[in-house]
């Protein structure tokens, strides 16, 4: 994908003019280093999660979520990331994953409001894992992010239940959650992971296909909306804290930019997959849903 001097691509300049933040994201891109500093590596070492976007053999985009021990995401050298984990059986990505890959992911700390994402290629290791190379890697504020503490379970094998629309305990799921993840990607096929929180019923359920939510500048870059301006298709992911499931959607995205400052997405869905147990971790809430959006 070409991209400008300021390193974003065309549709992100696009949205970032359009929102009219383009000082303020040629200033937070700065933060955007390809290699893994010494702080995240000791982030990522500690973590119980994390999130990975990537298109499956259609080419349709999908959210998953990969768990373990603290130790199963581990740094090596200055821009690999060792992730032993793969996606259980039924996951739509569980076969995108094992052969090389475009992947963006997010690292969440929910016990301590933390995330960092990490862009790059991904290629099984050979032991049942997999092993990223960094192209983009950046922190975000601790916005949003609902204060969790884990706690590890047996893993159980349960089959995936899959579908072209949600039933209503989806959409009740969904109308009531207060985090999802979204992924996107841009022409080239270079995806990104992000985050998105707030209160229960920040996410609108129009219907059994339609969801739509409202999008914040954040750390004004802009980089989902820039991919949707040039890609509409997009994978979300709805972990469920009490259980360790997952609810997995892919679909069309459309940004509505009637308020500048706070465009709306509205989301149609084409493919649904439950995942029963998606990681042995389940979570309880430690505190209030955090202040604004």
């Amino acid at each position: 994908m070409t991209t400008t001097r300021s390193g974003f691509h065309a549709g992100e300049r696009a949205v970032q003019a359009r929102a009219g933040l383009r000082e303020r994201a040629d200033h937070v891109g700065r933060s955007i280093g390809a290699v893994i500093p010494p702080v995240a590596a000791r982030f990522l070492t500690e973590r119980h999660t994390l999130v990975v976007g990537a298109a499956d053999r259609h080419g349709d985009l999908w959210a998953t979520l990969l768990g373990g021990r603290p130790g199963f995401l581990r740094a090596v050298g200055d821009t690999g990331l060792a992730v032993a984990a793969r996606p259980v059986p039924g996951d739509p990505l569980a076969e995108a994953l094992a052969e090389p890959a475009r992947v963006g992911t997010i690292a969440l700390d929910p016990a301590g409001r933390r995330r960092m994402r990490l862009n790059g290629r991904s290629e099984p290791d050979g032991r049942g894992g997999l092993l990223i190379d960094a192209e983009q890697v950046f922190s975000n504020c601790p916005r949003h992010i609902h204060r969790r503490t884990p706690h590890p379970v047996a893993p159980r094998a349960a089959a995936a239940a899959t579908g072209s629309r949600l039933t209503l305990r989806q959409q009740l799921a969904l109308a009531t959650a207060d985090t999802f993840f979204l992924a996107s990607a841009d022409p080239a096929g270079d995806v990104d992971a992000s985050h998105r929180g707030g209160a229960p019923g920040f996410v609108t359920v129009l219907g059994p296909d339609r969801l739509r939510w409202t999008e914040y500048p954040g750390n004004a870059m802009y980089m989902t909306l820039g991919n949707l301006e040039l890609r509409p298709s997009a994978g979300l992911l709805l972990p469920d804290w009490e259980t360790g499931g997952a609810l997995l959607l892919t679909g069309r995205a459309r940004v509505d930019w009637a308020d500048p400052a706070a465009p709306a997405v509205d989301y149609r869905v084409t493919r649904v997959v439950e995942l029963p147990h998606a990681t042995a971790l389940t979570w309880t809430e430690d505190d209030a849903p955090p202040n604004g959006r």
